[in-house]
């Protein structure tokens, strides 16, 4: 087990040994679940993850994020 701080933020640093062992890299996305009294922390998947296997609509990926970011923002 591996214990790590609280910053005054609320931030930690995953430690090294755990990035490692899940291929962590600067903006990924992590994602945290709860439960019960435990929080578990696993690699999240972007779009990025899905290149290559999603149908061709004639649009980058890139284009496709800004899209999305956009219809997300209506929303709001």
């Amino acid at each position: 087990m591996t214990s790590v701080k609280v910053l005054p933020k609320y931030q930690i640093t995953i430690p090294k040994l755990i990035r490692k062992k899940l291929n962590l890299h600067l903006g990924d996305a992590v994602v945290l679940e709860e439960e019960k009294e435990k929080i578990i922390l696993r690699k999240g998947k972007t779009i990025y993850d899905y290149v290559g296997t999603l149908p061709n609509i004639g649009m980058s990926i890139g284009e496709i994020r800004e899209k999305a970011t956009r219809e997300a923002m209506k929303d709001e």
